[in-house]
C-alpha cells in the first residue's frame, strides 16, 4: 500500500501556509494575512521551508544477517527485489552517514564504528520536484553489550517437533528481523531445584518439564547455537527459590525452606495442576547453603549448555514467611543476597531478575549485579501512567543506569477464554507507550506471548500485526539513542498545542487523558525529543486490553502544532513506526515571537518529533 505524505509547502504555497499557521497561533484566525515570510535557516524569527516531499511504497522487504552487531562488524543485507534508480542511505537520527546506488539484492555495509548506536537504513527512489519515495526500511544496532538496549524475546517449547528441518531457523529468523538481542528460555528445565535433565556427566536426550512435556536436550542446544549465530544471547530461566516434592532425594535440606509460621510447619508453596510433576515449594533465597546448592546445579547447566546468563524469577509478594529457626524472612533482602551469590559464582554471566508487580524492585536493581530491570506487570499496575512510574522508579533504584523491560501479557482475559488473534490496536497502543517511555516489551518468541505460562498459544498474530511488529521493532532499534539513550532524569514538559480550533484537538503533557493527544518529552544531547501518543477516541487508559476490544485511535493527518520555544531551531524532523516504515521526514517550520509552528503529516498511534 502506498503511504503518501503531501508536503503542503511546495514552493509557491509554502510561505502562505506558514503564515496561516502563525496567524492561527496568535489569534485563532485561519485566514492568511500579510505576515512577512520566514527566512530559511532557523532562528528566533526564522524558519525552514525547503524540505523534501516524502512518499512511500514499502514494496521491498529487507533482512540483515544478525540482530545486533559489534563495532567494526560488517552488516549483510538482503532485499526482496530491485527498483530502477533506487538508492540506499544509512542514517543515524536524521544525519546521513552514507548513501549509494542500489544495484544488487545482496550487499554489505560496515558502520563507522561508534558503539551503542542505532541506524535506520532507507531504500528510496528519487522523484521529480524535490521528492522521493521510500521503498523499504530496516534498522541496525551496533552495540558491544546487548543489555544497554535490551530487546528481549523468549522460547518455551522444546519437543521433538522443533527438530524438523527449518523450524527453529524460521522462528529465529523472525526474531532476528525484529532485532531481538536476548532470548529467555522458559520451562526448559527438568526440576526447579535440579534444572539439568540428567547429570553433568550423563545428560538425558529427553526429559519432562514441570508440566510433564517432553524436552529434548538437542532442541535446547540448537536454539542456543542458532541464536548465537544471529548475534543474540541466550538466558536460562529458573526461580530463585523453587523445589519440587522430591527435592530431599536430590539433596535439598529441610532447613532451607520457607514456612508459613514460625514453628516449622506448613511449607510455603505455589499450587500447580495435579497433572503436573509437583507443586513448587519455596526456600529462603538468602540461605547460604541453598545458594551454594543451586550454584552447583547452575555449574552443571553451564558445563553442558552455552547459556549467557540466568533469568531469575520470583512469585511476588507473599504472606509472612519464616525460616527453619522461626525468624521472619525478608524476601526482597534475600533477593539481593541471592543475586550477589550468583554473580560471585559466575561473574562473566549475565543476570536479570523479575520484579513481579514491582515487588523487591528496589533491592533487585540496587544490587548493582543485574543487567537491566525486568518488571512483570499485573492488574495492580494496569494504567499507561503506571508504566512510566515503574520506569522512573527503576531509574532511581539503579542511579539511572539500567533500562526497563516489561513482561506484560496482552489480551489476557481473551487468551484465557478463547482462541483467535491478538487485537492489533491493543498491542500497538501498549507498545507505542512502552517504547516512547524508553522501555521495551517481552512479547515475541516462538509465538506471541499472552499469558504468564509462556508455552500457552491461545492467540496468534494476524499478518497485519506481524508486519506492525517489524515496523515497531525497527523503530525502537533505529532510534534507540533517542528513545533509550537517557533516563527519566532528562524529562521535560513540552508546551505544545494545536492552534487550529476547528480541529477540536487537545494536546497535553503526560500523563495521558482520554480523548487527548499526549506528549512525552526528553532532552537528548542538543535535541529535544517529543513523542505524540494518540489517545483520541481511546475509551480507557489501561495498557492491558483484557478482552481484546480496544479500537484504533482516530487517525489525524496534517495536524498543525505550535510549541513555545525560545531557543534557536535549526531543524525539525519526525518519524513514526506507523508511516513510511519509520523513515525520517524533515518538516518545514516557522519560528516567531517565541513560538515554533509546523504541521505534522500524520499521527496514528505514535509519532516522534525531534527539534534540533
Amino acid at each position: 500500500m502506498i503511504e503518501h505524505c503531501k508536503n503542503m509547502y511546495k514552493m509557491n504555497l509554502l510561505i502562505a501556509g506558514l503564515a496561516l499557521l502563525s496567524a492561527a497561533c496568535s489569534d485563532g484566525n485561519t485566514t492568511p494575512g500579510n505576515e512577512p515570510a520566514p527566512t530559511p535557516g532557523g532562528g528566533p524569527s526564522g524558519g525552514v521551508s525547503d524540505v523534501t516531499d516524502i512518499n512511500s511504497n514499502l514494496s521491498i522487504d529487507l533482512v540483515t544477517d544478525k540482530a545486533c552487531y559489534r563495532p567494526g562488524e560488517t552488516v549483510r543485507f538482503t532485499a526482496s527485489g530491485l527498483h530502477a534508480g533506487a538508492k540506499v542511505r544509512y542514517r543515524h537520527g536524521a544525519e546521513v552517514e552514507k548513501e549509494e546506488n542500489l544495484t544488487v539484492t545482496q550487499w554489505e555495509w560496515t558502520p563507522a564504528g561508534a558503539d551503542f548506536t542505532g541506524y535506520m537504513v532507507e531504500i528510496y527512489q528519487p522523484g521529480d520536484n524535490h521528492s522521493e519515495t521510500i521503498l523499504g526500511t530496516i534498522a541496525v544496532d551496533v552495540s558491544s553489550d546487548w543489555t544497554r538496549f535490551p530487546r528481549y524475546g523468549f522460547v518455551a517449547t522444546f519437543d521433538e517437533s522443533k527438530l524438523a528441518d527449518g523450524v527453529i531457523e524460521r522462528e529465529m529468523d523472525f526474531l532476528n528481523r525484529c532485532h531481538i538481542n536476548g532470548v529467555q528460555f522458559q520451562d526448559w528445565h527438568n526440576k526447579h531445584h535440579w534444572p539439568l535433565g540428567g547429570t553433568r556427566d550423563n545428560l538425558l536426550e529427553v526429559y519432562k518439564d514441570i508440566a510433564n512435556r517432553d524436552v529434548y536436550t538437542a532442541v535446547v542446544k540448537k536454539y542456543i547455537d542458532v541464536q548465537h549465530s544471529l548475534g543474540m544471547k541466550s538466558m536460562f530461566y529458573n526461580l530463585c527459590f523453587g523445589a519440587l516434592d522430591d527435592a530431599a532425594a536430590d539433596g535439598v535440606k529441610e532447613q532451607w525452606y520457607a514456612f508459613r509460621n514460625d514453628r516449622r510447619g506448613d511449607k510455603d508453596y505455589h499450587s500447580l495442576p495435579g497433572s503436573w510433576k509437583s507443586n513448587i515449594f519455596l526456600l529462603d533465597p538468602a540461605n547460604k547453603e541453598w545458594q551454594e546448592y543451586i550454584g552447583d546445579r547452575n555449574d552443571d547447566v553451564y558445563a553442558n549448555f552455552d547459556f549467557d546468563g540466568y533469568q531469575i524469577d520470583q512469585l511476588g509478594g507473599r504472606a509472612d514467611l519464616y525460616d527453619y529457626d522461626g525468624n521472619r524472612i525478608n524476601l526482597p533482602k534475600g533477593y539481593a543476597s541471592f543475586i550477589d551469590a550468583m554473580k560471585t559464582r559466575h561473574p562473566s554471566k549475565r543476570l536479570v531478575m523479575n520484579a513481579v508487580s514491582s515487588y523487591g524492585a528496589s533491592q533487585i536493581a540496587g544490587s548493582g549485579k543485574v543487567d537491566f530491570c525486568y518488571n512483570e506487570v499485573w492488574n495492580d499496575e494496569p494504567e499507561f501512567a503506571d508504566l512510566h512510574k515503574i520506569i522512573k522508579a527503576n531509574d532511581s533504584y539503579s542511579s539511572n543506569s539500567l533500562r526497563t523491560v516489561f513482561a506484560a501479557y496482552m489480551n489476557y482475559d481473551k487468551a484465557g477464554s478463547s482462541t483467535g488473534e491478538f487485537n492489533t490496536p491493543g498491542v500497538l497502543m501498549a507498545d507505542a507507550v512502552m517504547m516512547a517511555l524508553g522501555g521495551s516489551h517481552l512479547e515475541l518468541g516462538d509465538h506471541m506471548l499472552s499469558r504468564e505460562y509462556f508455552p500457552a498459544t491461545p492467540l496468534e498474530m494476524s499478518e497485519e500485526l506481524r508486519t506492525a511488529m517489524i515496523r515497531y521493532y525497527d523503530f525502537m532499534t533505529a532510534y534507540q539513542n533517542l528513545l533509550r539513550g537517557t533516563s527519566t532524569q532528562t524529562e521535560f514538559q513540552a508546551d505544545m498545542s494545536c492552534p487550529d480550533p476547528s480541529k477540536k484537538i487537545t494536546v497535553a503533557a503526560w500523563p495521558p487523558k482520554k480523548g487527548n493527544i499526549t506528549t512525552y518529552a526528553k532532552k537528548v544531547g542538543d535535541a529535544d525529543v517529543i513523542h505524540l501518543l494518540n489517545f483520541l477516541n481511546i475509551d480507557n487508559l489501561s495498557w492491558r486490553d483484557l478482552q481484546g476490544k480496544r479500537t484504533a485511535p482516530r487517525l489525524t493527518r496534517e495536524l498543525p502544532l505550535s510549541i513555545n520555544y525560545s531557543k534557536k531551531v535549526n531543524r525539525i524532523w519526525t518519524a513514526s513506526p506507523d508511516y513510511h516504515g519509520g523513515a525520517v521526514v524533515e518538516l518545514p517550520f516557522s519560528q516567531t515571537d517565541g513560538k515554533v509552528t509546523f504541521i505534522l503529516p500524520s499521527l496514528k498511534y505514535w509519532s516522534m518529533i525531534v527539534i534540533e
